[in-house]
């Protein structure tokens, strides 16, 4: 399973709304929502865009959890 740390960057780093986080990453709001509570991933391009402007390796932000 993917996971991803974008809530914990967005909270952390930049103490943004997801709204106005969003609007950082020029992604519609609802796309948005959708990544940071998994219920989708980006594709790669979209995710190297997302590391770039998060100034982030694209593994920073999503890994594979790994399964016992």
């Amino acid at each position: 399973m993917i996971n991803n740390n974008l809530k914990t960057i967005r909270m952390g780093e930049f103490f943004l709304s997801k709204r106005d986080f969003s609007k950082m990453l020029d992604i519609a709001e609802q796309q948005y929502l959708r990544y940071e509570s998994g219920q989708s991933n980006p594709s790669l391009e979209i995710a190297i865009k997302i590391s770039i402007k998060l100034n982030r390796h694209v593994d920073d932000i999503w890994y594979i959890e790994k399964i016992n």
